[in-house]
């Protein structure tokens, strides 16, 4: 097991490794400069030489990624400065020469072009928002698609079945974005003076008296319009799941036995039908995250969605990159978790 625990680690690190060459190298083709988008397209020549010396963008691509490489590692080349110590904060591990040492130190994401804030604190402040929304999106998917879904097996081939097949596939045609415009135009515009609820805002609002309050009025639309697919997906996979158990032998051995239809179908039937719904539900949760960023922006969620989101439009590469890697880092984790949920539910399967 710790042998497959390694694998995984080094699989989901060439993972990472791989979207930095892709991310950092897409940028740099892309006819944009991120000095102009900072200062303006008035900026005189010697501001934007001072910027793009502040950031690195005066050295050759290959170099630029060799240092930004160097960053994000955890094992890393550094300066004995002071300067070098407050900004990367390092433990060294040996000494190299008087001026340079072998360090350990967190992962460094470097410094927004735009706030000129440090994008790792940057980040933290937008994720639980996120983290929020993921969570109870996927909350809402669970109980709903999992009562949907054993409704349907259990009353097969009635109005109820019909009802919720056409609800589940109406739900995986719809783009996120999509339903997340028609869910705030209803919802929040024409029966606003019924829902009490907003076309868009974000966890955190300002109040004049009391300062920054939580609204957790404006996390409902977001949540539904992140939680309708995976809903959509768990009702479908639940439903086929528990026509299958519920066709098994064990199944009529119960109800000859005199069991009650409830007990049969939670107790026993149930159960045994979770195993493919557990795996959707794992997978669907990093992407929840991912497919935040449209949500957050239609609804103006601040969160790690729509900070992502202009980031890419004022080309401020290193936030882009820091919130594509912590995408990636969550389903690298969720992804060796799941292989170990598996173990857990069922001990016939073995991690080779």
């Amino acid at each position: 097991m710790i042998g497959y625990l390694i694998r995984k680690i080094v699989y989901g690190l060439a993972v990472m490794l791989g979207i930095v060459v892709v991310v950092f190298f897409l940028f740099n083709i892309l006819p944009v400069d991120p000095a102009r988008m900072t200062q303006g397209q008035r900026a005189d020549v010697q501001s934007l030489q001072a910027v793009r010396k502040e950031f690195g963008l005066d050295k050759s691509i290959p170099v630029q990624f060799a240092l930004y490489i160097n960053d994000l590692s955890p094992i890393s080349y550094q300066d004995r400065s002071k300067e070098a110590q407050q900004k990367y904060h390092y433990l060294t591990l040996f000494p190299l020469s008087a001026e340079k040492v072998i360090a350990l130190k967190w992962p460094y994401l470097r410094r927004s072009y735009q706030t000129h804030k440090e994008v790792g604190p940057l980040l933290m402040s937008v994720i639980p928002n996120t983290l929020i929304l993921a969570t109870s999106a996927m909350l809402f998917a669970i109980v709903i698609g999992i009562f949907l879904g054993t409704l349907s097996a259990v009353h097969q081939n009635t109005w109820i079945d019909r009802a919720a097949i056409a609800f589940s596939t109406l739900g995986i045609s719809a783009p996120s974005f999509f339903a997340g415009i028609l869910i705030a135009w209803i919802f929040g515009f024409v029966l606003s003076k019924y829902t009490g609820l907003n076309m868009s805002g974000s966890l955190y609002t300002y109040d004049p008296f009391r300062g920054e309050v939580i609204s957790w009025k404006n996390l409902v639309l977001p949540m539904l319009t992140l939680g309708l697919r995976p809903l959509a997906i768990i009702v479908q996979l639940t439903r086929s799941a528990m026509l299958d158990v519920l066709g098994q032998d064990y199944i009529r051995t119960a109800r000859a036995k005199g069991l009650s239809e409830r007990a049969i179908i939670y107790k026993h039937a149930l159960k045994n039908a979770l195993n493919p719904v557990i795996t959707a539900i794992a997978n669907w949760f990093a992407s929840l995250l991912a497919g935040s960023f449209f949500v957050e922006y239609v609804f103006g969620y601040n969160g790690l969605g729509k900070t992502t989101v202009d980031a890419l439009e004022m080309s401020d590469f290193p936030v882009v990159m820091g919130s594509i890697l912590f995408i990636t880092f969550i389903f690298v984790v969720i992804n060796i978790l799941v292989d170990f949920l598996y173990v857990w539910i069922d001990p016939r399967v073995k991690l080779t």
